[in-house]
C-alpha cells in the first residue's frame, strides 16, 4: 500500500535490500605444461653436468692446471686488445662510409658502397689469411710520390704485417662494413625535419650531422654495436690460423705439444664463458637504457631483479609504532 505525503506525492512501497553476493576466490591459472617442461630441462641438465663431470676422458686435472696459466692469460690480453681496437677502427672507419653511403656525391656513395661490397661479400676467415700472407703478394711497402720513382719510406711487408697486425686490420676493416650499416640506419631513423631545421639555421652538412643527427642516433645504433663487440670478441679466434698470439693460439700451441686436445678447448670455452658474460651485463643494460620509449619495456632478468630486491630491502622504512590515542 502506498502512503500521501503533505506534498500530496505518493512514496513507494519499501523494497528489502539484496543480499551481499559471495565472496569471490581468485585461483591462478595453473600451467601444468610448463612445470612439467622445466622438470625435464631441470633433469637433461643435471644428467648432462654428472656426464660431464664424471667423464674421465675430459681429463679435469688438465683443465684445472692450464685454466690459470701464464700463457693463457698472455693469449686473453692479446684477444681482449684485439677486440678493442678492432672495434674502434671499425666504430670509427663505419661512421665514415656510412656518412660517405649518404652523401649527395655520387663519387663518395660509390666508394662507400664498394668498401662494404667488398668486405661483406668475403667470408672473414679469408680476409685473415689474406693479411697474414700479403708479404707474398707485395714483399715491400712503398710510400713516395705518385707517377714518379721518389720514395719517401720503404719497409718490409712481412715486418711491417706482423700476425698481430694482421689480424688487427682483418678484424677492423670487416667489422666496418657491419659497423657502417648500424650507422647507417641510426642516421635515417632521425627525423629528417630535424637536419632541414638545423640547415634552415645556416649549419653546414658536416657540423648538422655531427652536432644533431648523430647525437639522436645513438639510441639506434648503440645497442647493437654491443652485439657487434660481443660477436668480435668470439671471432678473435679466428686469428689462430696466422698464429695471431690470442687465446685460440696459444691454447692450439699446447694441445699440440701435450696432445690434450678436448682438455685445453675446455679451458678456451670457460675463459670465452666468463668473457662474453662480462660483455653482456653492459650490453643488456645499454639496451634498455637507450630502448626506453621505442619499444615495450622487457622483462628484468635474474640479476636485475636481485639488484631491485636489495635495494628496495636497503631503503625500506618501518613505520613507528603509535600507542594508543587517550
Amino acid at each position: 500500500m502506498t502512503a500521501m505525503t503533505p506534498a500530496g506525492t505518493t512514496q513507494s512501497p519499501h523494497v528489502p535490500a539484496e543480499p551481499a553476493p559471495d565472496t569471490l576466490t581468485a585461483v591462478p591459472v595453473r600451467h601444468w605444461g610448463r612445470w612439467l617442461a622445466a622438470v625435464a630441462a631441470a633433469t637433461a641438465l643435471v644428467g648432462l653436468i654428472g656426464s660431464l663431470a664424471g667423464n674421465k676422458n675430459l681429463h679435469w686435472d688438465v683443465v684445472g692446471r692450464y685454466v690459470f696459466a701464464d700463457l693463457v692469460f698472455s693469449g686473453l690480453v692479446t684477444t681482449l686488445w684485439l677486440t678493442a681496437a678492432a672495434m674502434a677502427i671499425g666504430l670509427g672507419l663505419g661512421v665514415l662510409v656510412a656518412v660517405m653511403r649518404l652523401s649527395s656525391n655520387p663519387v663518395l656513395r660509390a666508394l662507400g658502397t664498394a668498401f662494404v661490397w667488398v668486405f661483406r661479400s668475403t667470408p672473414l676467415l679469408v680476409q685473415i689469411i689474406f693479411w697474414g700472407y700479403a708479404g707474398a703478394l707485395y714483399q715491400h711497402v712503398l710510400i713516395g710520390v705518385p707517377f714518379t720513382h721518389v720514395t719517401l719510406l720503404q719497409a718490409d711487408t712481412n715486418a711491417l704485417l706482423t700476425p698481430t697486425v694482421a689480424a688487427l686490420l682483418a678484424l677492423g676493416l670487416n667489422e666496418a662494413a657491419y659497423a657502417s650499416e648500424i650507422v647507417r640506419a641510426g642516421i635515417q631513423s632521425v627525423d629528417p625535419g630535424q637536419a632541414e631545421a638545423a640547415h634552415s639555421l645556416g649549419m653546414r652538412p658536416s657540423l648538422t650531422t655531427r652536432r644533431i643527427v648523430l647525437p639522436q642516433a645513438m639510441r639506434v645504433i648503440i645497442p647493437p654495436l654491443g652485439n657487434e663487440t660481443i660477436n668480435m670478441l668470439k671471432m678473435t679466434a679466428l686469428v689462430s690460423v696466422i698464429s695471431a698470439h690470442d687465446l685460440m693460439s696459444n691454447i692450439q700451441d699446447v694441445y699440440a705439444q701435450n696432445y690434450q686436445v678436448i682438455p685445453m678447448l675446455v679451458v678456451a670455452s670457460i675463459w670465452y664463458l666468463i668473457l662474453v658474460t662480462a660483455l653482456s651485463l653492459p650490453q643488456s643494460w645499454l639496451e634498455r637504457r637507450y630502448g626506453r620509449g621505442l619499444a615495450p619495456a622487457a622483462a628484468a632478468g635474474p640479476l636485475q631483479r636481485l639488484v631491485a630486491g636489495a635495494r628496495l630491502s636497503l631503503f625500506r622504512t618501518t613505520p613507528a609504532p603509535t600507542g594508543p590515542k587517550g
